[in-house]
């Protein structure tokens, strides 16, 4: 899953991991990205230590046999971790899905965390980019979804992806167990408040637009739009 930070990425990927034939990883590329940037995110040294920083260690974890009794990978990806010189050719080995959020709604939120947020931080162009590599190996458009889809109607939205996968849905991903888990990244303390506090998809409520944006914001979103509009228009 292709996501953009700030975008229910991690309410999806508990809503994976409630499945029990389903193993989840979260953001494994998270160290090598800041290992490349130098950027300095929250908890970026425990996350330099919990994580390897060589892409090509992580593309080998990624295929290396799942647990016992799991048959499902779900891989939770920040679109913008993908740093020119990463290699994607692995994804040929995946099914490939992208969730999208509008990027007023993205900044709004991304920007209570952490204020120095940038297009790219955002991570739409990089998105773009990797849906047309898999829309043109494919032939066709690989699934996307929309963030205010599912909070508005979790079953349709999950059933229809499940489907676009070849996945059967199981009503198991509706609900999940409140707090950290052993699967999320070491930085959840500093990220995951509000999915920690969830047993399920959050109820949907009026996403920021343009107006609600400082005029810095405004500028980065009115960039980030052609690409989102882009990827909206095969959404599911």
């Amino acid at each position: 899953m292709w996501c953009g930070p700030r975008n229910i990425s991690t309410a999806m990927m508990r809503s994976f991991g409630a499945r029990a034939d389903c193993h989840v990883v979260d953001e494994p590329f998270y160290a090598a990205y800041l290992a490349r940037t130098g950027i300095d995110h929250p908890m970026r040294a425990e996350t330099l230590a919990a994580q390897p920083s060589d892409p090509e260690a992580v593309i080998a974890a990624l295929f290396a046999p799942l647990p016992a009794a799991k048959t499902l990978h779900y891989q939770k990806h920040m679109t913008h971790h993908m740093l020119d010189g990463f290699d994607l050719s692995w994804t040929s080995r995946a099914r490939n899905a992208f969730l999208i959020r509008a990027p007023e709604a993205v900044l709004a939120s991304y920007a209570k965390k952490y204020e120095a947020v940038d297009l790219d931080m955002i991570g739409l162009p990089r998105q773009a980019e990797i849906f047309d590599m898999c829309a043109q190996r494919l032939g066709a458009a690989p699934p996307v979804l929309e963030t205010p889809d599912v909070l508005a109607d979790p079953r349709a939205a999950l059933t229809k992806l499940c489907e676009a996968l070849g996945v059967e849905f199981d009503p198991a991903m509706l609900t999940w167990r409140p707090g950290i888990h052993a699967t999320d990244g070491v930085w959840a303390p500093a990220w995951y408040d509000a999915v920690a506090a969830s047993t399920g998809f959050a109820a949907p409520s009026r996403e920021a637009a343009d107006d609600d944006l400082p005029d810095r914001l405004k500028r980065i979103a009115d960039r980030a739009r052609p690409f989102y509009e882009r990827l909206r228009a095969h959404k599911l």
